[in-house]
């Protein structure tokens, strides 16, 4: 069985953005970055995989050099190898061109599962992969919650997947391999690498891909904002049993959490 994990590097969630001078991206410079966490799901649940079955788990991400950081952090987890499309341009591309470059340095492997998370914490798009299933020209199913799978060899095997709906719904689904699966973040519980771990990711292979020439985002951010935060209070007056009234008549009408 041979799994393909895409993961992407992301700022911190406690980092305070801070925006370039033209306020298109983030001052990279300034922030600290992590493994997305949806990512973070997939890959586990790749590593899972691959115990019950046997086979290899190779990392796929695409951005600039400094995106080794989680590759690497990937392969001390215990992914097997990994592949990498360097280019400085992917630092902060849309889900198209991602998903464009990334297909084309996995279109030769020939995954027989590819597993990516249900969206990036920083444009949150949720489409790279629905948008890679599609270049790679195989059925992909989103927000699944959970796996079955039974392969003998390539491309052979039976696929269930449990998808999450709303209102607590959910949904069972088969499919035939090779498939590419959107991981929702709580699947299982995470593993952490061990020293072990992290001095076998020293040896393992990271192979660099170049960018095809000619990709172009499909969306251009024209503004960012940083979030405001900002509180209002609001005195209630009168006797205890008007304000009571009224109190509860703003948490019904207002809030409109009674």
């Amino acid at each position: 069985m041979k799994i393909a994990v895409c993961i992407k590097q992301v700022p911190t969630r406690e980092w305070q953005p801070r925006l370039t001078d033209d306020r298109t991206w983030i001052r990279e410079q300034d922030a600290s970055f992590e493994m997305n966490e949806p990512d973070a799901y997939a890959l586990e649940e790749a590593l899972r995989l691959r115990e019950k079955l046997s086979g290899e788990v190779v990392v796929c991400s695409a951005g600039p050099s400094r995106v080794q950081q989680v590759i690497r952090e990937a392969l001390a987890r215990g992914a097997d190898r990994a592949l990498h499309v360097e280019d400085n341009s992917l630092a902060a591309a849309d889900a198209a061109m991602t998903a464009e470059a990334l297909a084309a340095a996995m279109g030769e492997e020939k995954f027989d599962l590819v597993l990516t998370g249900l969206q990036s914490d920083d444009q949150g798009h949720a489409q790279m992969g629905v948008i890679l299933a599609e270049r790679l020209g195989i059925p992909h199913s989103t927000i699944i919650m959970e796996v079955q799978l039974e392969a003998t060899g390539s491309g052979q095997g039976r696929l269930r997947v449990k998808r999450e709906l709303e209102g607590g719904w959910f949904q069972w689904i088969a499919m035939p391999l090779p498939a590419l699966l959107t991981i929702q973040s709580g699947i299982n519980q995470l593993r952490y690498a061990t020293l072990k771990g992290i001095m076998a990711a020293k040896k393992k292979e990271i192979k660099k891909v170049p960018l095809p020439g000619g990709l172009k985002p499909a969306q251009e951010i024209l503004s960012l904002s940083s979030p405001v935060r900002s509180k209002q209070t609001q005195m209630i007056g009168g006797t205890p049993a008007d304000a009571a009234r009224e109190l509860v008549r703003r948490l019904r009408e207002e809030a409109r959490v009674l």
